[in-house]
């Protein structure tokens, strides 16, 4: 029977939570990479903190903190010994831990978990380190038996395949009763040694699918997950087992198809790792945001098989690898970005622990067989069953009656028995349907009850709406719409040249253009009173005064002249804005006017505004009175 032991329980002074450990390490800097020649555009400030210039202003930086950061002159085993090796103590007491790279393409990820012969990387060391651990424990002999196993797949293109046997097909991913995520078909392979697995993890690493790109020579175009298994068996009663596994992942990296050059298949892979890696990123939002909402490990293998790494009950470490030239800059970004996301996540591990039932052993099994008389049953069974017939009513035996008979009868009877026993399991049976039924029939009514409710809910809603629409039209909350200022460089506007002042003589007062009437300075009642008197006796109507008429009689003729003469000038040849800026004609007049124009040529005097349409008499006389005293006002 599988249960669940919490933490505590398991391993004395640790915690019941475990956050997410996040390790950053930074690739050297290649001149290759670099062909601008631009330097480098990240670096650490200390062991925990580093630094990106940021992209918006180029003269700030923005600063990141980790658990852990790796330079550039960091080794192989100091990346071991300072993320990986403290998670490893924890798959012995029946916990789950979990590595995985991850990072844009090119930015040595593969290095890091694989490494090469004379730098192995994570997976060989921390195999070789659980295989230590092993040995440790079995010299102490502790009472454990422990057996290690491994199992290598990889995903490609959404396919989940079995790198210890190359001619599988897809696997499917299920989850047991106990949300355990198991792999149907998958080869586990028993280890005895790391010389044992050294013997099957390196031909199976060459069934891994890579290629080349333009920014990677041997480029990883699926994610690997390699499985250790450890079990821990009690070799006494209660005889307990404990299951630990240890994920170490390799995954591939985000891809820019713009720089990699991808076509065709390489496109295909480029498109499936991206949905991937994007389903990974929403996850880890998903388990920021402690909604409590969905977190969608179903929408890729990926993220399903990590369900148990992100937010699970595993001690989780990611190692964050990044480049340090501008090319990978936005890549580099990104993935500080979500690094700094996922050390927020918060895993529970547990330990996994099943009882076995006890065996029995062949020597027990035989005397108590011969206890119960070579019947060849055991003795607490063959009690059983006799407690069992002397409940059950049996029918009586005729001291006369037949061997024979007596065994008819006691068939019979069985029969009896079990026919009424069916005969009460049907009748239970339909008692149990016609109830079921009568739930069904209520549930029904009751949602029709709903939906009736919802339609006229939605009848009133309407109503309101079409009540309320006129008044809402043109009713907004959003914020005015404000033009952006463009960053383009804005044309130097020409400065006016401004004359210098020119003494004129003044005129005498004779030869002004206009001569104030002392009619102007009446008082304002004495002419509303005369504007009455003259409209009665003229039955009404208010007459032209004679200032209205006789206006240009009190303006110098050279002067009027000469402003009839601009006017005519600016009808004949003015653009539409010097048309608009005469008194009296707008967008439309001015239009009209530049029509007019193209088709019956210049104005040969004023009194030709009266031919276009929409100029009468009085507007004409109005124009020309507005634009006059204007000009002599200027």
């Amino acid at each position: 029977m599988a249960q669940r032991v919490a933490v505590n329980d398991g391993a004395p002074g640790s915690k019941r939570t475990s956050r997410v450990r996040v390790a950053v390490r930074l690739r050297p800097y290649m001149d290759k990479q670099d062909e601008k020649g631009e330097g480098t555009c990240v670096r650490g400030l200390d062991p925990q903190k580093l630094e990106i210039i940021n992209w918006r202003n180029a003269t700030e930086t923005l600063q990141y903190q980790f658990d852990v950061f790796h330079g550039e002159q960091t080794t192989q085993q100091e990346v071991f010994l300072t993320s990986v090796k403290p998670t490893l103590p924890h798959i012995l007491n029946g916990q789950n831990a979990s590595v995985f790279a991850y990072g844009p393409t090119g930015a040595g990820k593969t290095h890091t978990m694989l490494g090469s012969q004379e730098q192995p990387g994570v997976i060989p060391r921390a195999v070789k380190e659980v295989f230590r651990l092993v040995e440790a424990q079995e010299e102490e002999q502790d009472g454990w038996d422990y057996s290690v196993g491994m199992s290598y797949l990889e995903i490609y293109n959404e396919k989940v395949l079995d790198l210890l046997s190359p001619g599988s097909q897809d696997l499917p991913i299920r989850e047991d009763k106990d949300r355990n995520i198991l792999i149907p078909g998958l080869t586990h392979t028993p280890l005895s040694s790391f010389a044992d697995f050294d013997t099957h993890f390196i031909p199976a690493s060459l069934n891994r699918t890579t290629a080349s790109t333009k920014l990677n020579q041997r480029s990883s175009r699926s994610h690997a997950i390699l499985l250790i298994k450890v079990v821990k068996s009690q070799r006494g009663p209660p005889h307990r087992q404990q299951t630990g596994k240890l994920y170490l992942v390799d995954l591939a990296g985000s891809e820019d198809n713009r720089r990699t050059g991808n076509q065709g298949i390489r496109l295909k892979e480029s498109g499936a790792i991206n949905l991937s890696l994007f389903t990974l990123s929403k996850v880890v939002d998903a388990l920021n945001t402690g909604a409590g909402g969905r977190v969608p490990y179903r929408d890729s293998k990926l993220t399903r098989l990590l369900q148990d790494s992100l937010g699970g009950s595993a001690h989780s470490v990611m190692i964050t690898n990044i480049a340090p030239e501008y090319r990978y800059y936005f890549d580099t970004f990104s993935a500080l970005n979500f690094a700094a996301k996922s050390k927020q996540i918060v895993n529970r591990p547990f330990v996994r622990e099943t009882v076995l039932a006890p065996t029995i052993a062949p020597g027990k099994r035989a005397r108590e067989e011969r206890e119960a008389g070579g019947s060849g049953e055991p003795q607490n069974k063959k009690s059983k069953e006799g407690k069992k017939a002397e409940q059950s009513p049996s029918p009586p035996v005729h001291p006369h009656s037949s061997p024979d008979s007596s065994v008819l009868e006691r068939l019979l009877a069985l029969e009896k028995m079990m026919m009424g026993s069916a005969e009460r399991e049907r009748l239970n049976l339909l008692k149990t349907v016609a109830q079921s039924r009568k739930e069904i029939q209520m549930l029904k009514e009751k949602q029709k009850e709903l939906e009736d409710k919802a339609n006229k809910l939605n009848k009133q809603n309407e109503a309101t709406e079409k009540d309320s629409k006129d008044a809402l039209l043109f009713k907004t909350d959003l914020p005015p719409l404000l033009r952006k200022q463009s960053t383009a460089a804005k044309p130097r506007k020409q400065q006016a040249v401004v004359t210098p002042l020119q003494v004129s003589q003044v005129q005498p007062l004779q030869q002004s253009a206009i001569v104030c009437k002392p009619s102007q300075f009446l008082d304002k009642k004495k002419r509303i009173q005369t504007k009455v008197g003259e409209g009665k006796e003229n039955g009404g109507a208010d007459p032209p005064s004679s200032d209205e008429v006789n206006w240009e009689s009190h303006l110098d003729s050279a002067l009027l002249e000469q402003s009839r003469k601009k006017i005519l000038q600016t009808l004949n040849s003015g653009s539409l804005k010097d048309l608009k800026s005469l008194q009296l004609i707008g967008d439309k007049k001015a239009k009209l006017i530049m029509g007019w124009r193209e088709i019956n040529g210049d104005f040969t005097q004023l009194e030709d505004l009266k031919k276009i349409e929409g100029i009468t008499v009085k507007r004409f006389s109005s124009f020309i009175k507005a634009n006059i005293l204007s000009s002599m006002g200027k």
